[in-house]
């Protein structure tokens, strides 16, 4: 796809997005919208994917940041993994869509995820098992700039690094905002550039809304080194009045401000 197509794409997706959690009456926009140009350059260009569930060399994806996942959900309906009416039944018993992904239910969903930090440890297992089998599968899994706050992260950012992953990419969706506010107010992670690189990973930084530089940067490998890709983002994004709003952290648009949103995302 172009970027042009690739734009097109995620207004497409966060549409879809807005749709499914006004439908549910819950979910969490804000983080969802802020991630969905990311996982559009991943599953529309970058992500090497496969029809088939069993096929051992194909990428992975680990959505650490579990709860924002109707992007994840939206893509993989419009992939052909899921039919596109579920989309109807986002947190609805027995749906595929399920509040956070569950790879039982949901076909293509690579690792179930909900308590923030574990993701990111699964999938440093998934990339040391590849590496360790002679695989040339890629691991990509995507976490929050709120959720790294977790002590088990750095475990596992500690432990890519000393087994030479590099055929791990971590994407760190910073748009500086979580749950209870700015994330520099609630525990502030400081320079997260020189942490990764403390630690041992290949850092680079990029605005996450830019695709020109999120595929540049998603082809960018180091020999022996971990990827971290830092994707400075807007919560939000996309919709004047969810964005850089905490309020929108966890809550559905009603009728009147889906309307709006649709609108200001091109769609009706």
């Amino acid at each position: 796809m172009t970027t042009a197509e690739l734009s097109a794409k995620a207004r497409q997706i966060r549409r879809d997005c807005l749709r499914m959690m006004h439908r549910a009456g819950s979910g969490h926009p804000g983080g969802s919208l802020s991630a969905a140009d990311i996982l559009v350059a991943l599953y529309y260009d970058k992500m090497k994917l496969s029809a088939d569930p069993h096929d051992e060399d194909r990428d992975r994806f680990v959505l650490s940041k579990g709860h924002a996942n109707p992007p994840y959900y939206a893509i993989l309906a419009d992939k052909g993994y899921v039919l596109k009416a579920e989309l109807e039944n986002l947190r609805r018993l027995h749906s595929p869509f399920q509040g956070h992904p569950d790879c039982n239910k949901c076909p293509g969903v690579d690792c179930s995820t909900g308590s923030l930090g574990q993701g990111v440890s699964v999938a440093t297992g998934m990339a040391l098992g590849f590496k360790l089998a002679g695989r040339p599968s890629h691991v990509y899994v995507l976490a929050g700039d709120g959720e790294i706050q977790e002590g088990i992260c750095w475990e596992a950012f500690l432990a890519a690094a000393h087994y030479e992953l590099d055929d791990l990419t971590v994407i760190v969706d910073n748009n500086h905002l979580q749950l209870d506010g700015p994330v520099a107010e609630i525990m502030d992670t400081g320079d997260l550039a020189a942490k990764f690189t403390a630690f041992g990973f290949a850092v680079q930084q990029v605005d996450g809304h830019d695709f020109d530089a999120l595929l540049a940067a998603l082809d960018r490998r180091e020999a022996g080194r971990p990827m971290c890709l830092i994707c400075d983002t807007v919560k939000g994004k996309g919709v004047s009045f969810m964005e850089n709003n905490v309020d929108w952290h966890g809550k559905a648009p009603n009728a009147e401000e889906l309307a709006q949103a649709l609108r200001e995302l091109g769609g009706e």
